[in-house]
């Protein structure tokens, strides 16, 4: 049964470590992050962009997938199925599909509208025990044709928006989507210690994990964070597994064109990178 995922991230900025959102695009991904989160016994959340979200058939067919893998593969460990960088429109969508968390990201708008949306989606989502995660600061790179770059939010602004009763607050300071560039100036941890010091018990997240070296990951965790993202870096792998496998003409061998033997790798390959993330995390063992 998918759970909001507020304990999970509560236990997690007790405990100094974080929860992995991974992003899902398909049923080799849904499959590959559940079974890695049961096998280390790890909580999860699992992510979906609005553009995933059109791309496999809109948030009910995600809904139905989950909940029947679920079912289907005796998953025991806590999964959150989290709408990423949700617009309005879509955190009300998914709401109603029977998603467990959302985020809105009203970071594109004046602080003004950012904070009336973000209230009637926590009186909306909060009467269905779903869990909500806010933006304030837009996070570099792109996601779904939202650009941002790079920029790092406003202290004050944050708590404005935490002090609304959100699940979960992402707070821009200088992380990028995608893959870093040569010149990246890395994390600005001085005004994450700020938000940190104004937000209290406020579980942050980290937007943009990929590429991130791990020593400013562990100082991001031991500064609040409790959520960290991760999307690129499993498609990298899945590709990267994939390419070996069809270069290898391993495809053209017996049945290797059966897609469930050509997707294989990059199935593997996936569960590697989660499970590297995990144990980076901190979060095996504490489902």
């Amino acid at each position: 049964m998918l759970v909001s995922a507020k304990d999970m991230l509560t236990k997690a900025k007790e405990g100094k470590y974080a929860v992995g959102q991974f992003n899902i695009n398909n049923l080799e991904w849904t499959k590959a992050v559940l079974l890695t989160a049961q096998e280390l016994n790890s909580p999860v959340i699992l992510g979906v962009s609005e553009g995933a979200g059109k791309y496999m058939c809109g948030y009910k067919t995600v809904v139905g997938m989950v909940n029947g893998m679920l079912e289907e593969l005796q998953i025991t460990v806590p999964v959150a199925l989290h709408l990423d960088h949700g617009s309005y429109e879509g955190a009300l969508k998914c709401i109603e599909a029977g998603f467990s968390s959302v985020m809105f990201d009203g970071s594109h708008y004046a602080i003004d509208e950012n904070i009336a949306k973000t209230k009637e989606l926590i009186a909306i989502a909060g009467a269905k025990g779903i869990s909500v995660e806010a933006e304030v600061g837009s996070i570099g790179g792109e996601e779904d044709g939202v650009v941002g770059a790079g920029e790092v939010a406003d202290p004050n602004e944050c708590k404005q928006i935490a002090d609304l009763g959100v699940t979960m607050l992402a707070a821009g300071i200088g992380n990028i989507h995608g893959k870093y560039p040569a010149n990246w100036g890395g994390l600005n941890f001085e005004v994450l210690a700020k938000i940190q010091e104004l937000t209290g018990t406020m579980p942050l997240v980290l937007h943009g994990g990929t590429g991130i070296p791990e020593d400013m990951i562990q100082q991001a965790i031991s500064l609040g964070v409790s959520k960290i993202n991760v999307n690129t870096e499993c498609q990298l792998s899945f590709a990267d597994a994939t390419r070996k496998y069809i270069e290898a003409g391993k495809d053209q061998q017996g049945k290797g064109f059966d897609p469930r033997k050509l997707l294989a790798p990059g199935f593997e390959a996936i569960k590697a990178t989660v499970k590297e993330k995990m144990e980076l995390f901190g979060s095996v063992g504490k489902a």
